[in-house]
């Protein structure tokens, strides 16, 4: 494939980064998102809490995030509906929309997913590692499935068009997630288990119910996950294969989890430390794959044989259209 058809299929795409992690401090800069658009993106989905994180936390990190984007109406559009997705790409804009990686921050409180929703969230996670009210977590020792609490946010989520993701999840609260949701559930940012042994992975039968509820498997790129450490392109791009040969390309997408601050990764880790397995701190520094780096995943897309418009779909399509079915 030439450079110059390569850099046509990411320029044609809707570029889609299905999760992202800024400092989750309300006077976090927002503009180190716009290193995304200069990489050719269309929409990012930014974390506004996780575990640790109630209401008034939440809250104030979204109120502040919302704020700064409004102010740069030139620059950003928040994401309200998929057809705001594509009138940011028409427009050379980047729109972005929330994520949370927990239900702590609902408090328990079935009602707040509309009012998450009202503030941009589209995206929430039902657990993040260890078990919640709502279910189990991918780093439980024991492993007690979905929740009656968890099925009536599943149903609220699906009643107010929020994306139900099971990322971070244990295997069994993932595979009643992919039962109980009425619309297409995510694994939003994860990696194939069959590739590289790691509990935050997910198994090939995980990938093939998220696919059969319509869904997308997004592949993330935090090195620990893909291999040792290894945020390689060519690493990336394996478990980017796997997925496709096993659900096809139609249901799988990006969702990098790039951290834009070291320093403050390094500090939730040390703060939380029962939220993280002693692996997570093996490392001395964490690799990534940087947003600079998707023209290059489109071209390894493209160079391993991958259909112009595979990649595309591969790219933020499945993403798009699965935010067509389920935002409101």
């Amino acid at each position: 494939m030439t450079q110059s058809n390569s850099a046509a299929c990411h320029a044609k795409a809707p570029v889609w980064e299905q999760h992202c992690c800024l400092p989750l401090d309300p006077d976090a800069d927002v503009d180190a998102l716009w290193r995304y658009a200069e990489a050719g993106a269309s929409f990012v989905s930014v974390n506004a809490g996780y575990a640790p994180h109630g209401i008034a936390d939440t809250i104030r990190v979204l109120s502040g995030f919302r704020r700064q984007l409004l102010a740069r109406p030139d620059r950003y559009l928040l994401a309200r509906t998929a057809g705001d997705v594509r009138a940011a790409k028409a427009t050379g804009r980047l729109a972005v929309a929330f994520d949370l990686e927990d239900t702590r921050p609902l408090d328990e409180r079935i009602e707040l997913v509309q009012t998450y929703y009202d503030l941009g969230v589209r995206t929430m996670v039902l657990t993040y590692n260890h078990r919640n009210a709502a279910g189990s977590g991918c780093h439980d020792e024991s492993d007690g499935g979905l929740t009656r609490f968890g099925s009536e946010v599943v149903a609220e989520m699906n009643r107010v068009g929020m994306t139900v993701d099971a990322a971070h999840c244990s295997y069994r609260t993932s595979m009643d997630l992919f039962a109980a949701s009425t619309a297409p559930v995510v694994l939003s940012h994860t990696a194939a288990r069959a590739v590289h042994d790691h509990e935050r992975n997910v198994w090939d039968d995980q990938m093939l119910a998220c696919a059969a509820t319509g869904g997308v498997v997004g592949i993330n790129g935090v090195g620990m996950f893909l291999g040792a450490n290894d945020a390689s392109t060519e690493t990336l791009v394996r478990h980017i294969d796997h997925a496709v040969e096993l659900v096809g390309w139609e249901h799988v997408g990006l969702g990098l989890d790039y951290c834009f601050a070291e320093d403050d990764l390094n500090a939730e880790l040390a703060a939380n430390p029962e939220l993280f397995p002693p692996s997570y701190s093996r490392w001395e520094r964490l690799e990534f794959v940087e947003p600079e780096r998707l023209p290059a995943i489109a071209a390894a897309l493209l160079d391993r044989g991958h259909a112009p418009g595979a990649v595309a779909g591969i790219l933020g399509g499945n993403f798009l259209r699965v935010a067509e079915k389920v935002w409101q």
